[in-house]
């Protein structure tokens, strides 16, 4: 399966100049929501993700996604593994489980997202996950920029990965960018402004 392939037809591989939530900037970002709005796209690559997770010999009860960004991709796995999908969500800054949501003592919990970058926002739902009982089996993204090493890469983690090195991480393809920090933004020195794209800006 070819995912960068995938995201390009979709029109969710953007080149340009863009700000991210990290505070830095890149020419490229990755557009998932254009992915996910095709319901068969999205099914397939959660069954292909899904493999990968039966492959390793992780089994768990359900999937627990931060919100916005990792609803869809943590139903769809949810789906494909025939488990329960629920949701994390800010609420004044912290991520909390709503809606009626539980968690019983013990319970197997995947963390999907749509992009793990360095893994912020997953590592803020494991732990209001296992504050409440929840065990931590894995983590799970469509793609991965890089920061963190899927479990089967070959690669080694970056030092601002925050996902722990002891609960494997999956996802269908790696997309390392270049990124600059702000004040020393190539794309800034030559006149440019930058956007940004995503749940928390545009």
């Amino acid at each position: 399966m070819n995912i960068e392939l995938i995201y390009k037809n979709a029109g969710a591989y953007l080149e340009g100049h863009f700000l991210l939530s990290s505070g830095n900037h890149s020419r490229y970002y990755l557009q998932s929501a254009k992915v996910l709005e095709n319901p068969r796209v999205a099914a397939e690559l959660a069954v292909e993700l899904a493999k990968q997770i039966k492959l390793a010999g992780i089994k768990a009860d359900c999937v627990c996604a931060p919100a916005l960004g990792g609803i869809l991709a943590g139903y769809e796995l949810a789906r494909a593994l025939n488990i329960r999908s629920i949701f994390t969500e800010r609420v004044e800054g912290k991520m909390t489980l709503r809606r009626g949501f539980e968690v019983k003592e013990g319970e197997q919990f995947i963390i999907c997202e749509d992009i793990i970058t360095t893994g912020g926002s997953a590592l803020e739902t494991a732990k209001t996950i296992a504050q409440m009982g929840g065990k931590i089996v894995a983590f799970a993204a469509l793609a991965n920029r890089g920061f963190c090493a899927r479990k089967s890469s070959g690669k080694q983690a970056k030092p601002n990965c925050q996902l722990p090195y002891d609960v494997p991480f999956f996802a269908l393809a790696d997309f390392e960018f270049e990124i600059f920090s702000a004040d020393n933004c190539p794309m800034c020195k030559l006149g440019s402004q930058a956007v940004k794209p995503g749940s928390r800006g545009n």
